[in-house]
């Protein structure tokens, strides 16, 4: 066993508050880091790869994993079944690797309840304004004007559950948005029920007391 158990490491925040930019940073910063690999019902796409890009499944064997709790969260979008197969993540916790979730709220508050709540890390990204927000979805030029007023408009479905995560932080310097997001996931890689070895360490200081009386 592993010194310590991993953590789920849930980013959540609307579009265009820095949420990607900070889990590729975290990825630098750590490499042992790996993004969570979504199961989809959905044909794959030229150069997809089964395991890697994601795990391919029909929707039978979807839904059976749903239905037997081996989904740690699931949602149907544009016709197909997305979801986070609980078995990977419970293997990389074992093995004391992190896992980082980039889910919405409700993929959050599913996995904050799922049967390994107890690891899981959920951190909220607010972006300093809306204005600020707006700016930076126009400025990163990846949406036409259309597509930025949609995610504008569900951008506050987003913000409003912002009181449902472990932390938040505000992005509005992004080097000191990644430090303070690093010196949390440090102190709560120490959380005593991510530490399997403390009881028989204990236990052996107590033997070590005992001999010495």
């Amino acid at each position: 066993m592993s010194d310590r158990r991993g953590l789920l490491i849930i980013l959540s925040s609307p579009s265009g508050a820095g949420k990607s930019t900070l889990a590729r940073k975290l990825r630098d910063w750590d490499p042992s880091l790996q993004f969570s690999v979504s199961a989809t019902t959905r044909t794959p796409r030229v150069g997809e790869v089964d395991g890697k890009d994601y795990f391919f499944t029909d929707e039978e064997k979807f839904r059976t994993m749903v239905n037997s709790g081996d989904m740690l969260e699931h949602a149907r979008v544009f016709g197909n079944y997305y979801g986070s197969p609980k078995g990977p993540v419970q293997n990389s916790i074992d093995e004391g690797r992190d896992v980082l979730f980039d889910v919405d709220w409700q993929g959050a508050q599913q996995i904050s309840t799922s049967a390994l709540k107890q690891h899981v890390l959920s951190i909220f990204i607010l972006p300093p304004t809306i204005r600020e927000l707006r700016r930076r979805l126009e400025t990163r030029g990846q949406d036409n004007a259309e597509t930025i007023g949609l995610r504008m408009e569900k951008s506050w479905d987003e913000i409003s559950h912002w009181d449902g995560y472990h932390y938040v932080l505000i992005n509005d310097n992004l080097a000191e948005t990644e430090a303070r997001l690093k010196a949390i996931i440090v102190a709560e890689r120490l959380r005593l029920s991510q530490q399997p070895n403390l009881v028989d360490h204990v236990r052996a200081l107590q033997a070590e007391f005992e001999e010495t009386e």
